[in-house]
């Protein structure tokens, strides 16, 4: 995005724009950023806007462990650290200016130089010096906004002052929503309610604004303060002398700006406003506070840190976290969006040295090597086992990019140590990932993930055992770490939509496991709403995104899939004139004798689908259901949601007529493989064909039009075919053999793959221009191109400072993984860096059942007895019995019920072999059994246990 010409290029920048929004895309542009410090911390925050980077030291073999983008030939050269890292910043974004200085910056240093800036950011400063630094910026007019950071070893902190007075324009980030009218009192105050229930998600103090309320309609157009009551309803002003109520309405939260105050660094050192991450420990940000103050006088005094204890280390993912965070202060101290920090934060990882407290003193020891500010953490025996761990991480998207880089930082799966990092990605890199998967660059375009995301890792760490791999597990477990090689092993969850971000640990026979919950299924727009009944946005966008899916995906898919079962369209003739159903059969016939072959008749068959879905239904829905029409209880049948449509004339001087025209004839020619030019797409070349296009005379029909929100959408495919529908694909077939219509290429098409990043091709234009020409038939309020291709691509909005937080969290959890750390150590999290707020708690605990007489077992058990070849029911019985204590009742494999001792004949069963009665095939070893067993009293239900393992040999080798 270039400053100059404030164009956002959208196939880069599309994903952290539905988080930023344009405004602050084009702020961003126009802004220029100071970072001193080319540590740990502030190489995390170089991946900014326009910014000068600033450091004064030589690269060390230190810098290693911390710095992802200093390498060992800059070590051996003693390059400057700002001039090993400058080149690599700027590559990692092409419309970033990126410049370097490596001038003193002191206690005596002029600070007017800073003046040409909007954002200074300090890492490994003193603190005298910050405080110096922050009065300059606080003192200009504008004020400068200032951001400090510091990472000693556990201990990280955040400081901002962003001025006197610091507007923000949108707090929260969140859209707004329209929310349904159920009613409107008429009383002093007004109480609105919503309707079924729907929460309004306001607080008390913020405003909406109402809109097409029947009745009482003075309230449209209106923007009321609100004061809440419950969750469906709040109140508003007097509305005791307007019209009563009838029906229908929404209304929609009004963003207003909030101003935000920030006193310097110097008045909130005796009195620090901070925020509380883990309520577990309320105490921790001021008791961090009051000791990193300590170790900042020590600085003073000795220029130096102490040589005992963790604050001369550094903990990559503990400032991978905070660097998350900390730019995202960043980016709202130069876009006033989102509420800023106010004003210190805290995050420490205590939790992963509390239990080396008795580990030697030498283990902390300087060894001279890339781990030394690892070391210090953690000590050399944790080192050692990560160079050993063997980790499968599933995906190598944005966090799998930053968890690569966590990776190599910590030495994990070191080839020397018989470590391994084994990853897989079935996906090639396309230009939007380039934003925020930070190991990718434009040259690595359409080459596959895993292995270009191993390539990078390396050159981070060349020791890493790096094996990448283009196998597709699930969508749905992409960036869940699994450790070990045993049955039950830990798995490290993470996620981001936006700026929010979730971790969560999954350790065996310590925390409920990942099943144990699940998210709500997505709700789904009912069928008789998206196709005849749309009542917001997300519904035209959705039925317009089911059109490309009907029309240009699945009907190719079946043509080419009918053709291919059925070679000859004379044996198909054949079969149905003797009578026979061919699945689908009438369907591909009518595509087959609607074929087009030159571009006019794509054009045609658009011009005839526009009258079809923008005139034709409008008039069909209104003839089924006039405008007076009533309900069985007398109220309208079209009021809130329902509203009625409004056909409308084609007008080619329309753009959105001429664009749905266009991207749909586009559409269709490729499915057809029919060439077009440039000059085809011209308006004169259009109208030229249009002209000629004759519609036929609209009928209304008398079918029936689906009302039921419960009904589910029709299988055309298996709907029965009345007997005129199979005398016309009869006739149609016979027409197209008869014309030697039915040649090989013919009978076979070419489908489309919705492609959304892909502004040439068509596919977003023709749901943009579909989706908003209903919305208009319907009355509801457009969306543009940008929240259309969002919606209809279900893109997740995200950006890197969410990302970089997020990985470096589940990091630190993989060490505690590693060094085997009580449930106690444990912490999930929860953040919105928009807000910003981060929440750390302790993992569910895992829930212990009781059977009975102390027998326990929880999610993670699974008993296990071994068998042999003449091994009965019975043995197996016995088995469970003698090794668990516990008698069995009932035996199920699968549904297959193998023992219910009320079923007849069942206890003949108990002779029988286990092989026998499960016939397993040759190369099965074991089966999982669902057992129950006897409760403590006649007539209670049989008592639910763990699952069992049966192996069908003593040493569990396939028989």
């Amino acid at each position: 995005m270039a400053a100059d010409s404030m164009e956002i290029d959208d196939s880069l920048y599309s994903r952290q724009r539905y988080v930023l929004g344009d405004s602050a895309m084009h702020q961003m542009a126009q802004s220029s950023v100071f970072l001193s410090g080319m540590g740990g911390l502030g190489i995390e925050m170089g991946r900014l806007n326009a910014v000068t980077l600033h450091d004064t030291k030589q690269c060390e073999t230190w810098d290693l462990g911390s710095n992802f983008f200093i390498r060992q030939e800059d070590v051996l050269s003693q390059r400057r650290r700002v001039e090993a890292v400058c080149p690599r910043v700027a590559e990692l974004n092409p419309y970033v200016h990126v410049d370097m200085s490596s001038s003193a910056l002191a206690d005596n240093t002029d600070l007017s130089f800073l003046g040409k800036y909007q954002c200074v950011i300090l890492t490994e400063a003193r603190l005298s010096l910050q405080k110096r630094v922050n009065e300059f910026c606080h003192s200009q007019r504008p004020p400068i906004r200032f951001i400090g950071c510091d990472a000693y070893g556990i201990c990280v902190r955040v400081f901002c002052d962003f001025g006197e007075e610091f507007e923000v324009s949108d707090p929260t980030g969140e859209e707004p929503k329209e929310i349904f009218i159920q009613s409107i009192t008429q009383d002093n105050p007004g109480v609105v309610t919503c309707m079924d229930n729907q929460p309004h998600g306001l607080q008390t103090g913020q405003s909406v604004v109402f809109r097409e309320v029947n009745g009482m309609v003075e309230v449209n157009g209106t923007t009321q303060p609100v004061s809440v009551l419950s969750p469906y309803s709040f109140a508003i002003g007097d509305t005791s002398q307007l019209q009563p109520y009838a029906h229908g309405g929404f209304f929609v939260m009004v963003k207003t700006p909030k101003t935000y105050r920030f006193e310097t660094m110097e008045r909130q050192l005796c009195d620090p406003q901070v925020l509380t991450p883990d309520f577990s420990k309320p105490e921790a940000p001021l008791q961090i506070h009051a000791a990193m103050l300590a170790l900042d006088t020590f600085q003073e005094q000795h220029s130096r840190l102490p040589n005992t204890g963790t604050a001369r280390g550094t903990l990559p993912p503990l400032a991978a976290a905070v660097g998350g965070l900390a730019s995202q202060e960043v980016l709202k101290a130069i876009t006033g969006k989102f509420a800023p920090l106010q004003q210190w934060f805290y995050l420490d990882a205590i939790e992963v040295v509390k239990p080396l407290q008795s580990v030697s003193a030498e283990e902390f020891f300087p060894r001279g090597d890339r781990y030394d500010g690892l070391r210090a953490c953690i000590g050399e025996s944790m080192c050692v086992e990560l160079h050993k761990l063997r980790v499968f991480m599933v995906g190598c998207g944005a966090i799998g990019c930053e968890m690569l880089k966590n990776f190599a930082l910590l030495g994990v799966g070191l080839a020397k140590s018989s470590g391994e990092i084994c990853i897989t990605d079935p996906d090639l890199i396309e230009k939007s990932n380039l934003n925020r998967q930070f190991l990718f660059r434009p040259h690595h375009i359409q080459k596959p993930k895993s292995t270009t995301a191993a390539e990078a890792t390396h050159d981070i760490n060349p020791d890493l055992q790096v094996d990448a791999h283009l196998n597709k597990v699930c969508p749905a477990t992409e960036n869940r770490l699994v450790r070990c090689l045993s049955n039950q092993r830990p798995l490290l969850d993470s996620g981001t939509m936006g700026t929010k971000g979730h971790t969560e640990i999954i350790v065996p026979n310590l925390t409920e496991s990942y099943n144990s919950h699940r998210d709500p299924p997505e709700e789904e727009i009912p069928f008789c709403t998206l196709k005849s009944f749309p009542s917001v946005i997300e519904h035209t966008i959705q039925w317009a995104r089911d059109k490309f899916e009907n029309l240009f995906v699945h009907k190719p898919s079946m043509y080419n899939s009918f053709w291919q079962t059925h070679s000859s369209a004379d044996v198909v003739l054949q079969r149905m004139q003797a009578g026979e159903s061919l699945e689908g059969a009438f369907q591909v016939i009518k595509l087959l004798s609607k074929r087009p072959s030159q571009w006019e008749h794509c054009i045609t068959i658009a011009r005839l689908k526009f009258e079809k879905y923008f005139k034709r239904k409008a008039l069909q829905l209104l003839h089924s259901f006039p405008l007076d029409t009533r309900l069985k209880d007398g109220s309208l049948f079209w009021q809130s949601p329902k509203r009625p449509p409004a056909p409308f004339d084609f007008d080619l001087n329309d753009s959105l007529h001429f664009t749905f025209i266009v991207s749909t004839a586009r559409l269709f020619a490729g499915i057809y493989n029919i060439s077009y030019s440039e000059k085809d797409l011209s308006e004169e070349a259009v109208t030229r064909v249009l002209s000629d296009v004759k519609i036929p005379e609209y009928r209304p029909s008398e079918k029936c039009i689906e009302t039921n929100e419960a009904a589910k959408k029709p299988d055309s495919m298996k709907m029965p075919l009345s007997s005129e529908e199979e005398r016309e694909a009869i006739t149609q077939l016979e027409q197209a053999i008869a014309t030697d219509s039915v040649t090989a290429e013919r009978l076979q098409v070419s489908p489309l793959q919705f492609e959304k990043d892909d502004d040439s091709n068509g596919h977003v234009d023709f749901v943009t221009s579909a989706s908003a020409l209903r919305a208009r038939m319907y009355a509801i309020e457009p969306a543009d191109r940008l929240k259309t291709k969002r919606i209809a691509g279900k893109i997740i909005p995200a950006i890197a400072t969410a990302t970089a937080a997020v990985a470096g969290l589940v990091a630190l959890e993989l060490i505690k993984v590693v060094g085997g750390y009580e449930f106690e150590s444990f912490k999930n999290c929860f953040f919105n860096l928009a807000i910003p707020v981060v929440v750390l708690t302790e993992p569910a605990p895992v829930k212990q059942s009781l059977i009975r007489d102390n027998i326990y077992f929880s999610i993670w058990d699974c008993w296990t007895i071994f068998g042999h070849e003449d091994f009965t029911l019975s043995d197996f019985m016995n088995a469970v019995r003698e090794k668990y204590g516990i008698e069995p009742t009932m035996v199920v494999h699968g549904v297959k019920m193998l023992y219910v001792p009320v079923m007849p004949g069942h206890s003949k069963r108990l002779k029988l072999t286990m092989q026998k009665l499960i016939k397993p095939s040759v190369d099965r070893r074991y089966v999982d059994l669902t057992v129950s067993f006897a409760p403590e009293a006649d007539g209670d239900d049989d008592l639910p246990g763990p699952p069992v393992r049966y192996f069908f040999s003593r040493n569990g080798e396939t028989p």
